[in-house]
């Protein structure tokens, strides 16, 4: 049967594949639309099990926080290319990515994908029609009733923040800033926790370990290794502890001074909570 090129442009504009796979799939479906664009769908997942073993590295961390900042999310979204980001259908796959998961609040990218069939037949055609390997790696949902969430995406949205902050009373816009600058700090700094208390023991004794090791190649005696390594461990703190970092915008301050200053100015008890800080490369967490 003929296939004409009025057929042709209304499936591209229905799935958005090329001309000659358009042309293919309602030759394959005999001219009938719907079944064209089954073939196409199935062609999608075709490559997708062809790219499965590729690798995944580049894409978009996107965020989503409500009006009143009481529920946020984050997710990571990955494809293989710079190119492939930065193209309006994995930008418009990554966002339909993080309105369902702020609208379902899975726990876990297993739990998204086994609980919505929309969103994997979604995953299937933007797999065929692109032609690279795509993945949802990692999400986070923060739910808070007595403080406020902060998004931060870094330019680029290879990097992303997400920061709870609880015993917030006010919720004021000045929380809101002072929480968009804290999380700015951690994308640029990278803190592993918010306290010391929170650094695992396994981390800490490692490194103790290392500073002890390295006092003794230095020829330190041995009866001050303890005290080289606890000094040494403080400096670990305050590199790696949000609240004992030095704040970015002004190196006379720390975190921890900035959320000092802010209750004695507003008679309020705020404190940080968590944050989730996703970059593209990472190891997922």
């Amino acid at each position: 049967m003929t296939i004409t090129a009025q057929q042709v442009n209304e499936l591209r504009k229905k799935t958005g594949a090329g001309m000659m796979d358009c042309k293919k799939a309602l030759i394959e479906a005999s001219g009938d639309m719907e079944k064209a664009v089954e073939f196409l769908r199935k062609k999608g997942a075709s490559v997708a099990a062809k790219r499965a073993e590729r690798s995944a590295n580049e894409g978009l961390i996107v965020t989503k926080v409500s009006d009143d900042k009481k529920h946020g999310s984050i997710v990571e979204v990955n494809c293989e290319t710079d190119f492939v980001a930065k193209s309006n259908d994995f930008i418009s796959f990554a966002e339909h990515v993080i309105n369902t998961v702020y609208k379902t609040q899975p726990a876990s990218v297993e739990e998204l994908m086994a609980d919505n069939n929309s969103l994997q037949d979604r995953l299937t055609e933007v797999v065929g029609k692109i032609g690279e390997k795509i993945e949802i790696s990692r999400l986070a949902n923060e739910q808070v009733t007595n403080g406020i969430l902060v998004d931060y995406i870094h330019m680029g949205s290879k990097l992303g923040v997400l920061v709870k902050f609880v015993n917030v009373t006010t919720g004021d816009d000045k929380l809101g800033d002072l929480g968009k600058d804290i999380a700015m700090q951690i994308a640029a700094m990278n803190p592993l926790s918010v306290y010391r208390e929170e650094i695992p023991k396994e981390t800490i004794e490692k490194e103790i370990e290392i500073y002890k090791e390295i006092a003794i190649k230095e020829g330190k005696p041995e009866q001050i290794l303890e005290k080289i390594a606890n000094g040494k461990l403080n400096k670990f703190y305050q590199e790696n502890c949000l609240v004992e970092q030095i704040f970015i915008k002004d190196n006379s301050k720390t975190v921890g001074d900035l959320i000092k200053e802010f209750n004695a100015d507003h008679n309020t008890k705020v404190k940080i909570d968590s944050f989730h800080r996703y970059h593209l490369g990472d190891d997922k967490k």
